[in-house]
C-alpha cells in the first residue's frame, strides 16, 4: 500500500473536503494501492474498537470510508459483516477490487446524510473523520453557519434511525468536545469521551442507543 502524505492532498480552500468533486477529482488521480487514514490507525484504535464491538460478528457500518485501510484491517482481524459507503463512485469500485478477496464486505455508494437502509439495521456505526470533512467551513467554528449545521444534523439523525436499539455510534475525530458535542446530542442516548494521543489529541466518541426513536 501507498499512503498519500496530507501534504500532497491538502486543497487550497479547506471547504473542498465538503465537496463530492473534490474526492471524485482526488480517487481519480489516485492509484488503487494509495491509502488515506485521516487519523489513527486500526492498530493504533484496536484496543478502543475491540472494548466498544466485543462481538465480532456484529453488523457494523463505515461512514465515509474513502480508501482508508480501516475496514480492511478490522475485517483481517476477525470483523466480517462491515459494510463501507462513500459517496464518491470512483472510491468505493476502487475499494471494491482492491478487497475482492473480503467477500463478506460490502462497498455501496451513498451520501451519509440519506442512508438507504431500513430504520435500526446496524449494531454499530463508525465515523472515522467523516464528520470533520463535512465541518470544513470558512465560518467561526464557535458559531457555525445554518448550512453546516443542517447538514451535520442530517448525518447524525440518519446513524440515529440506522442504529438498533443498544447498537453503538463511534466518532474518532480531532473535535474537541465543547465543538462537537452540541451536534451529536440526542435524547436517545448519553455521550462518553476517551481523550487519544499526547501533544496532539483526538477524541474517541461512543454513544450507544438506549431508547427508540420510531
Amino acid at each position: 500500500m501507498v499512503a498519500s502524505t496530507s501534504l500532497d492532498v491538502v486543497p487550497d480552500d479547506p471547504t473542498a473536503y465538503k465537496t463530492k468533486e473534490y474526492w471524485e477529482e482526488r480517487y481519480q488521480n489516485e492509484t488503487s494501492e494509495t491509502t488515506f487514514d485521516w487519523f489513527k490507525t486500526y492498530d493504533e484504535l484496536k484496543p478502543l474498537l475491540r472494548e466498544f464491538i466485543p462481538n465480532q460478528d456484529a453488523s457494523i457500518l463505515m461512514l465515509g470510508c474513502g480508501n482508508s485501510t480501516l475496514g480492511e484491517d478490522m475485517y483481517k482481524d476477525g470483523y466480517k459483516n462491515i459494510t463501507n459507503i462513500d459517496y464518491s463512485k470512483t472510491v468505493i469500485d476502487i475499494m471494491k477490487a482492491r478487497c475482492e478477496d473480503m467477500p463478506e464486505m460490502k462497498w455501496l455508494e451513498m451520501d451519509i446524510r440519506d442512508l438507504k437502509f431500513p430504520n435500526e439495521s446496524f449494531d454499530v456505526v463508525i465515523d472515522k473523520g467523516t464528520m470533520d470533512a463535512l465541518m470544513c467551513d470558512r465560518g467561526d467554528v464557535w458559531d457555525p453557519s445554518e448550512e453546516l449545521i443542517a447538514e451535520v444534523k442530517a448525518e447524525v439523525d440518519e446513524v440515529v434511525r440506522v442504529t438498533k436499539l443498544g447498537g453503538m455510534f463511534l466518532y474518532i475525530t480531532f473535535g474537541q468536545p465543547h465543538f462537537r458535542r452540541r451536534h451529536l446530542q440526542r435524547d436517545c442516548w448519553e455521550i462518553n469521551i476517551k481523550t487519544l494521543g499526547e501533544a496532539f489529541h483526538y477524541f474517541f466518541y461512543t454513544m450507544k442507543k438506549e431508547k427508540s426513536t420510531h
